[in-house]
């Protein structure tokens, strides 16, 4: 590189283009990246240099070398990649990121250039369809991330992300079902909750392997309540969308129910509401299609929040809506919350689905829900999320504390001798 020479490196990355593949095939794939490195080429500044690196990454080399007039380059290229696919013979509702570095501001190297465009790229794709340039503090975060991502690797192997279960209840209070929720206990600063975590576990495509272990411990604690003598119907296992975009999904599932000697529809598949409510028709809706196949029920998870059809709650085989938190605070006292509740249900009853109320944290909710026709609920209220360990003892207390008071035959008085 001529260390007098300006010169800039802009790397562009397809959103998604796994899913382009997994709904449409390899060919089709192939298809796309060809037709993009046409629209690139064409819209490029003449002298510009574009070229695949591998994969859907490519590269282009420019002499724009201004920070602000790159970035808005970047822009003009990013509009102008989204109308042409759109309007080219592939139709695409197209998304990229691109990440740009100016040398020798931002390296005084190719290779030195080129892992800056990668990091900005990074940033980029973290936001989805948008454009980044290099700047220092990107390379701490990123470093910081990928500390994180390391320590979340070995806690997957380790056992340290280990699940807690929360009861569900019906309307007669008896428990009729566990969630699984995953939990990390991290070496130096404790529990940390997922919100927490999950986002580095996806942003490093760990998120089938959490699944893989969430399931197994999952299946686990229903076996072993099984084999304890206590009747837990099914238990609830989250699936996220890179999960159901997996084409081998239900061989999976299939094989794991087998393994522990399960019945199907022991098993309740949670789906967030945004997945259904923005997934065309693909390996998605097939996917869970397979499994109400084959007998496990669908949850529609924070229902009320992703905006699903009521045409999306039909072609998904949704059997329950979870009724977001965020409509259950304070229906009992907010005559508003408790309106938005009732069309719901309402709505829920038309349509022949079952419902459950997530987050109960009174007793006065809780009270007003069953009042309501809610058939389940699930909440700090009725109890926090606790290891399987604690889940006989804790299921124990709950069904005495139900139970019905034992019949008890009236004392006979001794027998009065008859007067002569």
């Amino acid at each position: 590189v001529d260390h007098g020479e300006r010169f800039s490196i802009v790397l562009l990355d397809i959103d998604n283009f796994r899913g382009i593949n997994d709904r449409f095939g390899q060919e089709h794939g192939d298809r796309v990246l060809g037709e993009l490195g046409f629209c690139l080429r064409k819209l490029a500044r003449e002298g510009d240099v574009a070229t695949r690196l591998g994969g859907d990454e490519f590269a282009l080399v420019t002499d724009v070398c201004d920070a602000q007039a790159l970035e808005e380059y970047c822009r003009e290229l990013l509009r102008g990649l989204t109308r042409m696919m759109a309007s080219g013979p592939l139709r695409l509702q197209f998304g990229a990121s691109l990440g740009g570095a100016v040398f020798p501001d931002h390296g005084n190297s190719f290779n030195g250039i080129l892992r800056a465009a990668h990091l900005a790229l990074y940033q980029a794709k973290r936001r989805r369809n948008s454009v980044c340039l290099y700047q220092k503090d990107i390379e701490a975060d990123y470093l910081r991330r990928v500390h994180i991502e390391q320590r979340l690797r070995l806690a997957l192997e380790a056992g340290d992300i280990f699940m807690v279960y929360q009861p569900q209840l019906n309307s007669d209070r008896h428990v009729v079902g566990i969630e699984a929720l995953a939990r990390w206990r991290h070496p130096a600063r404790g529990l940390i909750p997922p919100a927490d975590f999950l986002p580095a576990l996806e942003a490093a495509g760990l998120m089938e392997r959490l699944g893989e272990v969430i399931l197994f411990h999952a299946l686990s604690t229903l076996r072993d309540l099984d084999r304890d003598g206590f009747d837990i119907p099914q238990v609830g296992v989250n699936f996220t969308e890179t999960e159901l975009r997996n084409p081998k999904l239900g061989q999976r599932l299939r094989w794991e129910i087998d393994r522990f000697n399960l019945a199907p529809d022991r098993l309740t598949i949670e789906i967030l509401e945004h997945v259904v409510a923005g997934t065309p028709d693909d390996i998605v809706a097939r996917n869970i299609a397979d499994l109400a196949a084959l007998g496990c029920a669908i949850d529609l998870d924070d229902f009320g929040t992703g905006h699903a059809s009521i045409t999306s709650l039909r072609r998904f085989a949704i059997d329950r809506l979870k009724i977001d938190r965020s409509f259950i605070v304070r229906c009992d006292t907010d005559p508003e919350q408790r309106r938005m509740v009732t069309m719901i249900l309402s709505m829920a009853e038309k349509l022949g689905l079952d419902t459950l109320a997530e987050g109960v944290e009174t007793l006065g909710e809780n009270a007003l829900l069953s009042q309501m026709g809610c058939g389940h609920v699930q909440g700090f209220g009725i109890a926090v999320p606790m290891p399987a360990e604690n889940l006989a003892a804790w299921i124990t207390d709950h069904n005495a504390r139900i139970a019905p008071p034992p019949e008890i035959t009236p004392l006979r008085g001794p027998a009065r001798r008859k007067s002569p």
